[in-house]
């Protein structure tokens, strides 16, 4: 080899090695530490105050430490794709017996689902289904277990197992409520202001056509917690009122991101004058970008529940089928459960000073024991308490309907749909030259939906009293590929003949 050649291949080398030589050093696990492997969504000043805080807990209690090896490859979707892959894979390979029970003495199965929203947890406990490679049978086998828990500590933990429309705990106790998250509106003053808009207190408000391309929205086919808020749409307003709203939003998006957390950073930036957030997210960049002197009601970045209209979803906790750690899972829905674990959601954070909530970082997530607003009022940070916002507008079933539709409508097709809704506010903007009928001509076809054909040939409107039937339709509760073409093919079309009406008069 030649000297030119060894002296590249060193620096390669070299350039390579650079990240690794500066790598902090692993953490040492403690010696005869109790040890779980969980997965959540949650962020990483979640994982560290709780990791910490359970570590005390368990020393306290049991006299040994306790580790949490995390887990955390995207949001709650994303997670439960992949546990769905997971256990897929172990019942094909013959880890459980056709009763659920493990066939193997010891498995790398997880040993617990952190955080996320009850779709996704309900998910867990309706498992995977596949052939049984000793019996041939096909079977299903829940991702979850039941904890078994008395009554009496439920009772103490949640007392009425409801907040507005949703249970705190599934009666099963295959997942309980440990948390609570609202789903509201960010918005920026500065921004409003400029456009000519008063703060948004509802959905419909942002549904006004000033917000054209100034809203931002998320996906829902990669955030349970997303899909969850639209849903919420659907449930306060109906399916007419609802999906025309959804519709509207769409066509103000400025983007639809693949990641919560962005819409309320960008939102503060005056990239954009409003969005959907998860609570705790709106209001912790509201409290990030405020100057001294100010208050939620006069900095820059606002935040509102939606009043009457706010769906309040618990944010619980699973533990996993097959998992090595049973008995330290068990401690660690104690701990998250006890006050010392509620404490660390919203209590200020404390430094070295001893007593309750969180060392570092104040998490500003809601708990879902009442106890805590009952006793602790004057310890929060954020003076809400989720039980008197809650609106008691049940789900109707539409949850399935959200993402794929979304997906179809707007995001696949974004730039045709924005264009679409501004060419139709154009054309009803006061002195344009299109007729009347012209106008809700171009209403119609843009708030149109495409007829569903069934795998036998039929075809139904895609209406409320066709959606048990179209739901049935959809394998796995999701539509065909073909389907799904097909419906974005539609609303394509759809929106390019608006656009197509308003170029005849000149309207852009």
């Amino acid at each position: 080899m030649s000297l030119q050649k060894i002296l590249i291949l060193g620096a390669m080398l070299l350039v390579l090695g650079v990240p690794f030589a500066f790598q902090p050093p692993a953490a040492v696990e403690p010696k005869g530490a109790a040890r779980l492997v969980v997965y959540t969504p949650h962020n990483e000043l979640i994982r560290q105050e709780f990791a910490r805080a359970f570590d005390e807990w368990h020393r306290a209690r049991f006299g040994r430490p306790a580790v949490i090896d995390w887990r955390n490859p995207g949001g709650t979707s994303e997670i439960r794709k992949q546990l769905q892959s997971i256990y897929s894979k172990a019942l094909a390979n013959g880890v459980f017996n056709p009763d659920g029970s493990l066939a193997v003495k010891d498995s790398d199965l997880p040993d617990m689902l952190f955080g996320g929203g009850t779709f996704e947890h309900g998910q867990m406990k309706d498992g995977v289904k596949g052939e049984h490679p000793a019996t041939k049978a096909v079977v299903t086998i829940p991702m979850s277990v039941p904890m078994g828990f008395d009554q009496a500590r439920l009772d103490e933990w949640f007392g009425n197992n409801e907040i507005g429309s949703s249970r705190l705990y599934d009666p099963g106790q295959y997942w309980l409520g440990t948390a609570v998250s609202g789903f509201g509106i960010v918005f920026n003053r500065d921004v409003l202001r400029r456009l000519g808009l008063h703060e948004p207190a509802s959905w419909e408000d942002l549904a006004d056509a000033r917000y054209a391309t100034w809203l931002a929205l998320a996906d829902p086919r990669q955030s349970g917690s997303v899909a969850t808020l639209l849903e919420s749409v659907l449930n306060n307003y109906g399916w007419e009122k609802g999906w025309r709203t959804l519709r509207a939003m769409a066509g103000n998006s400025r983007y639809f991101s693949n990641s919560a957390p962005k819409i309320p950073i960008d939102v503060s930036q005056g990239q954009a004058a409003a969005g959907v957030a998860i609570d705790f997210y709106g209001r912790f960049q509201s409290q990030a970008v405020m100057r001294p002197g100010e208050t939620p009601e006069t900095s820059r970045v606002g935040y509102v529940d939606p009043p009457g209209l706010v769906y309040i979803d618990p944010d619980p906790i699973t533990i996993l089928r097959g998992g090595r750690n049973l008995e330290t899972a068990r401690h660690f829905v104690e701990f998250v459960m006890s006050e010392e674990g509620q404490a660390l959601w919203n209590f200020h954070a404390r430094g070295e000073k001893p007593g309750l909530g969180p060392v570092k970082y104040e998490l500003r997530r809601l708990p879902v024991r009442r106890v805590m607003y009952e006793k602790h009022p004057d310890r929060f940070m954020d003076r809400v308490n989720p039980f008197q916002i809650a609106s008691a507008n049940k789900s109707r079933g539409w949850r399935s309907a959200v993402s794929p539709m979304v997906g179809a409508f707007a995001i696949d097709v974004h730039h045709d749909c924005t264009r679409a809704w501004r060419a139709l506010a154009a054309a009803k903007a006061p002195g344009t030259p299109v007729p009347p009928e012209t106008v809700a001509r171009m209403e119609e076809l843009f708030f149109s939906f495409p007829a569903h054909r069934t795998a036998d040939g039929r075809e139904l409107a895609f209406n409320e009293a066709n959606w048990p039937e179209i739901l049935k339709d959809w394998p796995a509760r999701r539509p065909r590929t073909e389907t799904l073409i097909a419906y974005t093919t539609f609303f394509r079309d759809q929106y390019r003949r608006v656009i197509e009406l308003a170029d005849q008069y000149g309207i852009r």
